[in-house]
């Protein structure tokens, strides 16, 4: 059973486990000291290699400060087989470019300084600065 790919609504949960936990500023290890964890298994969870139990779900809720339902936002439709169902001509949800993207270190990193400019024209020249960046190289 080598190479078995995650449930994909396992690995959704795990990156909404690490995007809150990333939010936080939290590390691993702390998250798995505060379930009584080591933090290759938090990474397992993360990666949604392993399920994540429903009373552990719970007891993660509520470290990272959040409702259950929190980690199934955005969650991928899944079928009876356990594949994901297809949704026809619907747009790609956006949310999910914004998700992957801050559950990067750079994303997280440039999310959390870029609040933190006060000035409104200082943070359209950064918008226009990385705008200008990746036209630059050829993937606006």
């Amino acid at each position: 059973m080598a190479g078995k790919k995650p449930n994909p609504v396992d690995a959704h949960v795990g990156s909404r486990v690490r995007l809150r936990r990333m939010l936080l500023g939290m590390s691993q290890e702390r998250l798995g000291e505060s379930m009584g964890l080591t933090f290759q298994q938090v990474q397992k969870y993360e990666k949604g290699v392993n399920r994540i139990g429903a009373s552990r779900l719970f007891q993660i809720s509520k470290i990272l400060d959040v409702p259950v339902q929190f980690f199934f936002e955005e969650a991928p439709h899944v079928g009876g087989d356990g594949g994901t169902v297809a949704r026809g001509m619907a747009e790609p949800d956006s949310e999910a470019f914004i998700l992957e993207f801050l559950n990067s270190r750079e994303g997280l990193e440039l999310n959390r300084a870029f609040v933190k400019i006060a000035d409104p024209k200082v943070r359209k020249s950064v918008v226009d600065l990385v705008r200008a960046l990746s036209v630059s190289n050829g993937s606006a």
